[in-house]
């Protein structure tokens, strides 16, 4: 029933990487909500904010799927290194700009695009990395571990970065990030090297495109990435957190905005412990997706800021539920020399989706209202959810039994 911690306690290098991550996450988390926050307090414009999405969304498109063929080429270790000490650089630079009499919106939106960059190349070697350091009975564990690890740094992050931006400012605040990227580096330090395997491509357009053929062929794949892309491009409602919470409190009221989803999502991993049992995990994908488009909404209707949080918990508790049987998935049916290039491809639909989810809540915010913008997402998320079952049926009829061929699969190639 509760969350399984077997992985952290058996494998070494797992538990370093899972805490040098943590504390990353946490850092990263202050600054996703501080950048927002602050380009809202210097323009006073939800769309402005919005757009803040697709500055991140361009490189993040250009540069996921080719971070995925070096993270199947290269050290993984090597390039999770090379690419926090480059994020690192872009908080510093987001804390000196904020010592600046007139803060610069423009280079906020520089750095927020060179860092979206960098994460095309360090989530795939991260996502890569991850199962060779744990054996394969373990890998349903991993997943909710690191929805867990999401979730606290998703809570702890943002509630801390909104005291922040109170009672220290802007560059005290994109500080601590930077310290957290600091002890990441040390853990990763620490981990063995990673080499490629023997059968690792070249990285190129033709590995990408290995990668992309592998994809297209598996409808237990293509199923994960178009019902979250749905999910997240209507309803995701983040870029209106910071002026919805001036009616509710300013700062304060925005870092509860932002960590109600994950105080849902942490509810429920650590709750984690039945998700083993469940056989339909294409449905329980569908199911939760749907789940979160009703919860949003009624995030949409809400008459206060707890109303709020809590049905951005029942929000954030659904889609938890939905990344964990997707991860299981990908960890199930991917090969290992095809982990970094399919990693990518992941990466473009989990945060291609919020990005341009954050877009369309901040523009139609601007030609309506919040609550039009919020609720008519929500809508329409849902209707699409609901038609994914006919059209994507070999993703609502996957189950877990295939699981031993998947693994065979896995294994012979």
């Amino acid at each position: 029933m509760f969350l399984n911690l077997g992985p952290l306690r058996k494998h070494r290098d797992y538990r370093l990487l899972y805490t040098g991550q943590l504390v990353s996450m946490f850092g990263s988390m202050i600054t996703y909500v501080a950048v927002p926050y602050q380009v809202f307090e210097l323009t006073h414009s939800s769309f402005v904010v919005g757009m803040l999405g697709a500055a991140q969304l361009v490189p993040l498109l250009l540069f996921a799927l080719w971070g995925g063929a070096y993270a199947d080429a290269l050290d993984r270790r090597k390039l999770l290194i090379v690419s926090e000490i480059v994020m690192a650089g872009g908080s510093l630079a987001l804390a000196i700009n904020g010592m600046l009499a007139h803060a610069s919106v423009t280079l906020i939106f520089a750095v927020s695009a060179t860092m979206s960059a960098c994460n095309g190349f360090h989530r795939p070697a991260l996502d890569a990395m991850t199962p060779r350091l744990v054996d394969r009975e373990d890998l349903t564990a991993v997943s909710a571990l690191n929805f867990f690890r999401f979730s606290i740094s998703s809570i702890g992050g943002p509630a801390l970065g909104g005291v922040c931006m109170a009672a220290l400012g802007y560059p005290l605040t994109y500080m601590i990030d930077v310290l957290s990227f600091l002890v990441s580096l040390v853990s990763l330090a620490a981990i063995r090297r990673m080499p490629a395997s023997d059968r690792a491509s070249r990285p190129g357009i033709r590995s990408i495109v290995e990668g992309l053929k592998y994809a297209l062929g598996r409808p237990e794949l293509i199923g994960t990435y178009v019902v979250d892309m749905v999910a997240m491009t209507f309803a995701m409602p983040m870029a209106l957190f910071p002026a919805m919470a001036l009616a509710w409190g300013g700062a304060t009221a925005a870092g509860w905005l932002y960590s109600a989803m994950s105080f849902g999502s942490l509810f429920t991993t650590i709750f984690s412990g039945w998700t083993s049992k469940v056989n339909r995990h294409g449905a329980a994908v569908v199911i939760a997706a749907a789940v979160w488009a009703v919860a949003i909404v009624f995030v949409g209707f809400a008459s206060s800021l707890s109303v709020a949080v809590v049905c951005l918990a029942i929000a954030g508790a659904a889609d938890s539920i939905s990344g964990v049987f997707r991860s299981t998935i990908w960890n199930e049916t991917i090969p290992s020399d095809l982990r970094g290039r399919l990693a990518g491809v992941e990466m473009i639909s989990y945060l291609s989706g919020p990005l341009l989810g954050n877009a369309r809540a901040g523009w139609v915010a601007s030609i309506s209202s919040n609550t039009i913008s919020v609720v008519s997402g929500g809508l329409t998320c849902f209707v699409g959810v609901l038609l994914c079952i006919p059209l994507l049926s070999a993703f609502w009829n996957y189950r877990a039994e295939r699981r031993a061929a998947a693994a065979v699969a896995v294994e012979t190639r």
